[in-house]
């Protein structure tokens, strides 16, 4: 588990990299640090084999006295060193694209999602990839190998398009593509009634998938702190409407807050985990909370 660092990444700091693999690398980077500097660090389970050293791997766990008798290098394979996989899906309905600052919504989920990717490669774990909004699309099957990453990246950088979003066909449509059980992490604003998604997320979670919501939002979205009244646009349907924050604010409050209840209940139902990372937030301090709430199996968790 890595120990949280003193200071998060700064988020207008970091969005301010205009490369989305290099934003990727200074959050697993930064994380990577935190966790050789933890006291929890190392393998929890016991050592069962060995298996050969390849370029990566931790050296603490490379057997001296083998390579000393044999001339070859061999670490030591602990019983919880399996390969994760995993798939990432990504909310890209128009909804995504809000923003009240300079980060959008959407761009928090992509850099999230390729940062979540590129720590899990980084672990010789499986990872793929779909982005929705009325339904599955730009889907890109969970591998490891040379050149992933990149294929990865190439789909997150395409400019969100979608309209409005429907997140249970898009479960509906993977749990027909996830024919081996995996970790799902789903990356969304989760801003439809949760009626519309629970039975496609219960179906995933009884077929044996390891099921994770993180929810991004604005930060406005949580106290409706927009300034001065306005004409606002909803992004999904088109409608405008007159609003007075200072008016709507309380009434508004109570029906946020009694949709983020109806969303806690239902994915606490189902027994998955319930991340909610607002855009200004540093994103490593997501990622930390992603793993500390309930680690990964497989090698992710060590």
């Amino acid at each position: 588990m890595p120990a949280t660092p003193k200071t998060g990444i700064d988020p207008l700091a970091l969005f301010a990299i205009r490369d989305l693999e290099l934003r990727a690398r200074v959050v697993v980077e930064g994380l990577w640090s935190g966790l050789h500097r933890s006291p929890l660090q190392g393998f929890s389970v016991e050592f069962t084999e060995y298996r050969q050293y390849s370029q990566g791997d931790d050296l603490r766990y490379l057997d001296w006295k083998a390579l000393a008798r044999t001339d070859r290098e061999y670490i030591k394979k602990f019983e919880d060193e399996t390969n994760l996989r995993c798939l990432l899906l990504v909310d890209t309905s128009r909804s995504m694209r809000f923003a009240s600052g300079e980060i959008s919504k959407s761009e928090y989920a992509r850099t999230l999602a390729a940062t979540l990717g590129y720590f899990l490669l980084q672990q010789r774990d499986v990872v793929g990839l779909g982005l929705f909004d009325s339904e599955l699309h730009s889907y890109v099957p969970s591998r490891w190998r040379t050149g992933h990453f990149r294929r990865l990246l190439s789909t997150l950088s395409r400019e969100p398009e979608g309209q409005e979003s429907n997140i249970g066909k898009a479960l509906e449509q993977t749990a027909l593509l996830c024919g081996k059980r995996c970790l799902i992490v789903v990356i969304s604003d989760f801003l439809s009634p949760p009626e519309e998604w629970d039975n496609e997320l219960g179906q995933l979670v009884a077929a044996g998938h390891d099921v994770r919501a993180i929810q991004i939002l604005d930060s406005a979205e949580l106290d409706l702190d927009f300034g001065k009244a306005s004409q606002w646009e909803d992004l999904e349907t088109g409608d405008r409407l007159y609003i007075d924050p200072v008016e709507a604010r309380s009434a508004y409050k109570e029906s946020f807050g009694q949709h983020q209840t109806l969303i806690q209940q239902t994915l606490e139902k189902r027994g998955i985990c319930h991340l909610i990372a607002p855009t200004n937030k540093p994103l490593d301090y997501t990622l930390i909370d992603l793993l500390r709430r309930q680690p990964l199996r497989g090698r992710a968790a060590v």
